[in-house]
Order: structure tokens, then C-alpha cells, then sequence
């Protein structure tokens, strides 16, 4: 398996486990659960790690593909520009969610700040993430590009239909 396939494989971890991590957060708050806490902050741990190791395989999965015919250079470079904020938002997310564990086998008067910073920065890192995935995506899904609008089905001035 090449740096492409395993960028492919695990690109969809940091997306997932954030969106995941996020509703178990939610709902920490309302069964009022540290262990709920603590499983929220264990897959942002593991997103945060999916995000690293995406981001190493990122550079072998553009050599893999920059060549083929109809890729994008300038999608190619904004996936990886933007991605680069992405891998920042959730190692921080992460080593938050290392300082949460600990303050809550502390016992510390620190935990509900900590809840609320947490949430927080999970959703500004879950914005990131997904923002990078959609540019990554619009790579090889030419139907994410908006750069023509795309006629509907149901349109009935057939004169008026235009079509790449």
C-alpha cells in the first residue's frame, strides 16, 4: 500500500471522530458524566492523531496524483495550504484534551472552564477539518466544483439549458 491509498484510508478519521467527539461533549453536559468527558476527549485524542497521520501521507498522495490529467494544481495547493491550519487546530485540540483527563482525575475547580473551552475549540477544529476535507475532495470530485451552475432536472424551458 503507497502514502495515496493510506491518505485515502485514514483522511475521513479526523472529520468523523471530531464530529463524534463533539456530540459526545454535548452530551457530557447533559448526564452530567465524567466518563462521557473523558470518551469525548479520548477521539479527539484519536482524531488528532488521525490528523498527523494524514497530514505525513498528504505529501505522497499529491506526487501520485498531480500527474493525472484533469487534477487540479491550484486545488491540489489550497487542500494543502488550508491543511496545514487543520493539523494545527486539532494537535491543540488534543494536547487540550490530554490537560482535560488530567484535571478531571484531578478533581480540579478547573473542569466546567475547561468543558467550555473545550467545546470551543472542538467546533472551531471540526470547522477547519471539514473545511480541509471539502478542498481535498474537490480534487477528484469535479462535482463539488461550483464553477458552473448545474441545470435540474425539472427545468422546463428546455431552450434555456445549458450543459458543460
Amino acid at each position: 500500500m503507497d502514502t495515496l491509498h493510506e491518505h485515502l484510508l485514514i483522511n475521513h478519521l479526523p472529520i468523523i471522530g471530531t464530529f463524534l467527539g463533539i456530540f459526545i461533549l454535548i452530551l457530557s453536559f447533559w448526564r452530567r458524566s465524567e466518563h462521557t468527558e473523558v470518551t469525548a476527549y479520548l477521539l479527539f485524542i484519536v482524531s488528532a492523531v488521525g490528523a498527523v497521520s494524514t497530514y505525513l501521507t498528504g505529501e505522497g498522495a499529491e506526487e501520485a496524483v498531480e500527474h493525472i490529467q484533469g487534477i487540479s494544481k491550484m486545488a491540489i495547493d489550497s487542500h494543502e495550504d488550508f491543511s496545514l491550519y487543520a493539523l494545527w487546530g486539532l494537535v491543540i485540540l488534543g494536547v487540550a484534551s490530554i490537560a482535560g483527563i488530567i484535571l478531571i482525575r484531578k478533581q480540579s475547580r478547573c473542569i466546567k472552564r475547561m468543558r467550555l473551552m473545550m467545546l470551543v475549540l472542538s467546533v472551531i477544529s471540526f470547522l477547519l477539518i471539514a473545511w480541509t476535507g471539502y478542498l481535498g475532495g474537490q480534487i477528484r470530485h469535479t462535482e463539488l466544483k461550483n464553477d458552473q451552475p448545474t441545470p435540474s432536472p425539472f427545468y422546463k424551458d428546455e431552450h434555456l439549458k445549458t450543459y458543460p
